[in-house]
């Protein structure tokens, strides 16, 4: 993955399990990286995986001093609605505090890092040009973030929707291990390993591909009681039991992966990522 040198400094606000290892890779591809936390304690860590550190918090009525921050040609929002905070009616009004800053500033392209979740459970397939009925709170409330950015004229957008994410600290096996009569055993899982959520994002960058939504999820489906009792069996942890039926399900694909960023999926089959580790 190459990335055009062209496209100036890189700005991505959250810098958390994604975030910091995204621009851990992006610096080692020759960009200049400005990633903000809302910890104290964790610039150290930013500026020394040579991430220029800002503190930054973008809920109501909190200080901001963002400096140069925003003095960047690409920014990167990665900052998901806090499911179980009293702050999460707040996320809508954080996106519109962070547009308005972007087109003070001229940035010109973004990257919202959204969800899957903004599709609900509908009984089908679904692509990028499906429509977006969210069930729940948070998956309403990121598709209203979606709305406002792409709706600004004073940048381009690009939506990226992640499934649910795989990888350092987030074994699937942890997820059901041990637990009992999980509901909707057949239905079919949606994942996505963290290194394809990066490749992904890298690749819009090297396509230029902004003003688009783009699916991330991985091409295999297993059903979710297959998966996760093989899972818990790969660790050695307790397997979960699931009731044997289907009810509300959905299957993420993409049309314009494939179609404009030409992505291979390195963790393309879960059985066999399960064997690997």
């Amino acid at each position: 993955m190459q990335i055009n040198k062209e496209t100036g400094s890189i700005s991505i606000i959250g810098c958390g399990w994604y975030g910091f290892e995204l621009a851990k890779k992006l610096i080692g591809l020759g960009h200049v990286v400005k990633g903000s936390t809302t910890t104290p304690a964790k610039l150290p860590t930013l500026a020394e995986a040579g991430i220029k550190p800002y503190l930054l918090n973008f809920e109501a009525g909190a200080k901001l001093t963002p400096g140069d921050f925003f003095d960047s040609e690409i920014l990167i929002i990665s900052i998901p609605p806090k499911r179980h905070s009293d702050q999460i009616t707040q996320y809508p009004e954080k996106i519109e505090m962070i547009a308005k800053l972007a087109s003070v500033n001229n940035i010109k392209k973004v990257i919202f890092i959204s969800s899957t979740s903004v599709y609900g459970d509908l009984n089908t397939e679904v692509t990028e040009l499906s429509i977006t009925q969210p069930q729940t709170p948070s998956g309403k409330l990121v598709l209203q973030a979606e709305q406002l950015l792409r709706s600004n004229k004073n940048f381009t957008t690009s939506i990226l929707r992640f499934s649910g994410l795989v990888g350092p600290g987030r074994h699937p096996a942890r997820f059901f291990a041990g637990k009992k009569n999980i509901p909707n055993g057949q239905s079919q899982i949606n994942l996505i390993h963290l290194m394809d959520c990066i490749g992904l994002t890298i690749e819009i960058i090297n396509h230029q591909a902004f003003g688009h939504v783009f699916n991330g999820s991985a091409p295999h489906h297993p059903q979710k009681q297959v998966f996760y009792i093989a899972a818990a069996a790969a660790l050695n942890m307790e397997l979960p039991e699931f009731i044997d039926e289907l009810k509300e399900w959905k299957i993420i694909s993409s049309i314009q992966v494939p179609k404009l960023l030409n992505y291979k999926y390195k963790t393309a089959d879960w059985m066999n990522w399960l064997q690997a580790i």
